[in-house]
């Protein structure tokens, strides 16, 4: 069992994570951090760099917090939300955690097609959180 959550290194993805790492403390459950990188995006070495300090920052912060955790990079994903399905199913996760933004009227017609797919096809409940303003 434990608690997955889908990270990147915005207001979205920070919010996730600290309602996930509050989830797994909540529930004395590991958590898994999945970050998921779309293909094309070939690390040049100040990307390699940043991301590596990206990574750093999150270990050290679930570690700061006492959390038990595995973090899990995708490097050539094709579907974000299926990284996270896969990670539910493979760790039999007691829940999911995503993070939305916030959208235009308009935009509140049509969920984003990830968050979407992981509502609709998550093997466990499924958390979306957004970040404060």
């Amino acid at each position: 069992m434990g608690i997955v959550v889908g990270y990147v290194a915005n207001p979205e993805g920070r919010a996730a994570l600290e309602q996930a790492g509050a989830a797994a403390a909540r529930l004395g459950q590991p958590l898994v951090v999945v970050h998921s990188r779309r293909p094309g995006k070939e690390a040049d070495p100040q990307e390699a760099e940043q991301l590596q300090a990206v990574h750093e920052a999150v270990r050290a912060r679930l570690d700061e917090a006492g959390l038990a955790h595995e973090l899990r990079e995708v490097p050539d994903s094709e579907d974000p939300a299926e990284d996270l399905i896969e990670a539910a199913e493979g760790s039999g996760a007691a829940l999911i955690v995503i993070g939305l933004r916030r959208r235009t009227p308009v935009g509140k017609l049509i969920l984003g097609a990830s968050a979407q797919r992981i509502l609709l096809d998550a093997p466990c409940p499924v958390l979306a959180v957004k970040p404060e303003d």
